[in-house]
């Protein structure tokens, strides 16, 4: 809020120059870079109306501001971001809490956020919340330390009691999940069961009966896991549906496919060739890290990618365009989720106590080489 004389914004513009400057010149030992005194001094008008300028007041003559500004472009003068801190009360900074940054699904969503937040003169700190977990650190709760404007939180992560307290302070949005959900907090995800819907979908059309699923976690994994249990019921076929737990990363992928490709009498070796009539034709892998691991499985047991077993990913990352590889996969719409939930932060840091909402982005199948026709009998 401005002050009707500007002598608390001057204070705080000058004491944190004065700081920054006694820092710079004890590290540097050069000599000391310009101030807010020096502007007005040059500019020759009052510290005040300075600080007036610099926050952009309307109250300010035409003749005096350009006087100012050319002052400070002839002094070369920076004004302090601590300074600006304490006028406007904001850092101009959000905090990003991710669930995995090994993921290449949040590279997307990040890209997306940055390129509204930064528009509007916002700046990202990351942290990555499977580091939290190793290292029993609270990052929300770190966030609200350094006094971030808002937070956003991408994918799942297993404290929500502790996001729930922070959220209840801090303007915050959840991206690419559906829980928790939380009064004055919005929900920007993908629509998960609808995109899983849509992959299983399309290996019944290209004639798969024996479908498996490689699961998630958390609400997202359930969602998807719903979608592809309601199509293929929706198709007389839930009596083939298999479904197998994965943990969202290659290795689980991998471990997942393993157990969905070789018969249980067989034992489990590179090279060897699973029974055709035991094993899935098609697998709809939890997303694009999980179906990579399933195609090294698939290739260690001797079978092609698409001609002996068809393949989709979820999440549509790099990986899936990756040529050597060139997944199918869903489309969740990463960056359009990104942008959307920076676009809600920045709405709910104006309007802190309106209700919570929730956007739900339409998923598409992006079609590549991975899925043919199943093989013969």
């Amino acid at each position: 809020m401005e002050r009707s004389n500007g002598r608390l914004d001057e204070r705080a513009h000058e004491q944190a120059d004065e700081q920054a400057v006694g820092r710079a010149a004890e590290r540097t030992g050069a000599g000391r870079p310009p101030t807010i005194r020096g502007v007005a001094e040059r500019a020759g008008v009052s510290k005040s109306l300075v600080s007036l300028v610099l926050q952009g007041s309307p109250r300010v003559s035409d003749t005096k501001r350009q006087a100012v500004l050319d002052a400070i472009e002839e002094l070369g003068y920076r004004p302090n971001a601590a300074a600006r801190s304490l006028v406007a009360r904001r850092t101009h900074t959000v905090g990003v809490l991710l669930n995995d940054m090994r993921n290449p699904w949040f590279v997307e969503v990040l890209d997306g956020l940055n390129s509204l937040l930064q528009a509007h003169g916002q700046r990202m700190l990351m942290a990555d919340g499977r580091l939290d977990r190793r290292a029993g650190q609270d990052f929300a709760r770190t966030f609200q330390e350094l006094r971030v404007d808002g937070l956003v939180v991408v994918g799942t992560l297993p404290d929500t009691d502790g996001l729930a307290e922070v959220a209840a302070r801090l303007p915050t949005v959840i991206a690419g999940n559906h829980e928790p959900r939380l009064p004055h907090a919005d929900l920007v995800a993908n629509d998960d069961e609808r995109g899983a819907r849509l992959a299983t979908e399309h290996l019944i059309g290209l004639g798969h009966r024996r479908i498996a699923h490689i699961a998630g976690q958390g609400l997202v994994g359930e969602l998807r896991r719903r979608g592809f249990e309601t199509a293929m019921r929706a198709h007389g076929l839930a009596g083939s549906a298999v479904v197998t737990s994965g943990d969202g990363t290659e290795e689980g992928g991998y471990r997942a496919a393993v157990r969905l490709l070789t018969p249980p009498s067989a034992p489990v070796r590179p090279g060897d060739r699973p029974s055709a009539a035991q094993r899935p034709t098609a697998v709809f892998a939890f997303n694009d890290i999980s179906g990579v691991g399933a195609l090294s499985a698939a290739q260690e047991l001797g079978l092609r990618i698409p001609s002996d077993l068809s393949l989709v990913g979820y999440d549509n990352t790099y990986l899936a365009r990756i040529r050597h590889l060139w997944l199918n996969s869903v489309n969740n719409a990463s960056h359009e989720v990104g942008r959307l939930a920076a676009r809600c932060l920045l709405d709910r840091m104006e309007r802190p106590d309106a209700p919570a909402g929730q956007q739900l982005v339409a998923p598409e199948l992006e079609i590549r080489g991975s899925t043919a026709a199943p093989p013969p009998d």
